[in-house]
């Protein structure tokens, strides 16, 4: 009954369902075809050529550890492995999550593989941004999750995409993990504008009570996967809502990070 509760009507149904076709057309046309790569236009097996894959992966960033904002050139002097470095921000007024770790800032090229991702059921590149992710986890030296979860689309805005883009990466990131990954372990209760179109202060209002803990998260570590981590907002709304029903710690892994809001 639990399953049937969170349907969508049939029509919606349709709509995903004809969706998924397409995805999934996309993936074998991916795999039969010769690819290009997604940077820079040159014949590639894999979602980028040798040469991108070297140059755009490796930032040399120094983060915050708890929001993963980019900070100042004057940490460089530093040694990474010494110290958590914070910003300012989350020092002054800390976020409901524990720890963020991205890949690298959402900037041209590599924003264009979030694009391919979210509008164009890029799959391929939700499976690359795992695969750096468990990279920066294994050399992050936090505490393995017990559990990998996506932040959740609302039921309108899932039927309009056909999928979740946060998914395409959580999944492959719990199989690299060897933790579980649960598509359902929140919900969006409330349809929400859209955050990028929004400032901050009304980001944060926008999605103070958007979602619902629908398993149990009680002494648990979560992990939570978005694509791309603006302001926050989103992400310490679900690390709030999890920390209220039981969680004892939340980590977000987010594909890129974009440094202002």
């Amino acid at each position: 009954m639990k399953l049937v509760r969170h349907l969508p009507p049939f029509s919606g149904f349709a709509a995903v369902r004809a969706r998924a076709l397409t995805s999934m057309a996309r993936r074998m046309l991916d795999v039969a075809l010769p690819n290009q790569c997604a940077l820079c236009g040159n014949v590639s097996q894999q979602l980028l050529c040798g040469g991108c894959d070297e140059q755009y992966w490796n930032e040399p960033r120094f983060r915050c550890a708890t929001c993963a904002m980019p900070l100042a050139a004057s940490f460089a002097g530093r040694d990474r492995e010494d110290v958590r470095l914070h910003c300012a921000a989350c020092l002054d007024n800390p976020p409901a999550f524990n720890d963020t770790i991205a890949i690298a800032d959402y900037r041209a090229p590599l924003d264009t593989l979030a694009v391919e991702l979210k509008f164009r059921a890029r799959h391929a590149a939700g499976a690359a941004f795992a695969r750096h992710l468990h990279a920066l986890f294994e050399d992050s030296g936090l505490p393995t999750p017990d559990v990998i979860a996506p932040v959740p689309l609302s039921r309108k805005r899932l039927v309009a995409r056909g999928y979740n883009q946060a998914w395409a990466i959580a999944h492959p990131l719990a199989r690299h993990l060897g933790v579980r990954a649960d598509a359902a372990l929140v919900s969006r209760a409330i349809h929400t504008a859209a955050q990028s179109r929004l400032d901050v202060d009304t980001r944060r209002r926008n999605v103070a009570r958007a979602f619902v803990v629908e398993g149990d998260v009680r002494g648990k570590h979560v992990g939570v996967v978005d694509d791309v981590m603006t302001s926050g907002a989103t992400l310490d709304a679900l690390a709030r809502t999890l920390k209220l029903a039981g969680a004892r710690r939340a980590t977000n892994f987010v594909a890129l990070r974009t440094p202002k809001d």
